[in-house]
């Protein structure tokens, strides 16, 4: 399982790449798409939408299953990762780069705290796997 440990993980298995100022990426983990098998679509929120922590903010749907995306953060959407309409299968190949979802300006970037680190993340899916 790969997990860069310059990002933050959430329990919903969200991923946060801290970018310049209030700006974050986030994508889900390679743990999540693992789990998730073959992305064959992924429902993402409009540019200018307002997210606000832990609630649904798009859908991932695989072979096997739908799965909800929450937002590890709020704040406002600034970007969309377009091509994963074309190509959902960059979730699976590639989670932490070709694969990442939104970018969002956060509303209170304190919320980052309440993220955890790899190793934090790596204990807690080792339970669930």
């Amino acid at each position: 399982m790969n997990l860069p440990k310059e990002l933050l993980y959430s329990r919903e298995h969200e991923w946060v790449r801290k970018l310049d100022g209030n700006k974050v990426r986030i994508g889900i983990t390679d743990f999540a798409q693992d789990q998730l098998g073959d992305i064959v679509f992924v429902e993402l929120p409009e540019v200018g939408a307002e997210l606000a922590v832990d609630e649904s903010f798009g859908s991932v749907e695989s072979v096997k299953t739908v799965s909800e995306l929450y937002a590890p953060v709020s704040g406002k959407v600034l970007e969309v990762n377009e091509a994963l309409e074309e190509s959902p299968e960059n979730v699976n190949d590639s989670p932490y780069e070709d694969g990442w979802m939104i970018v969002v300006e956060m509303t209170d970037p304190a919320e980052l705290e309440k993220l955890m680190d790899a190793g934090k993340y790596e204990a807690i899916v080792s339970e669930e796997d």
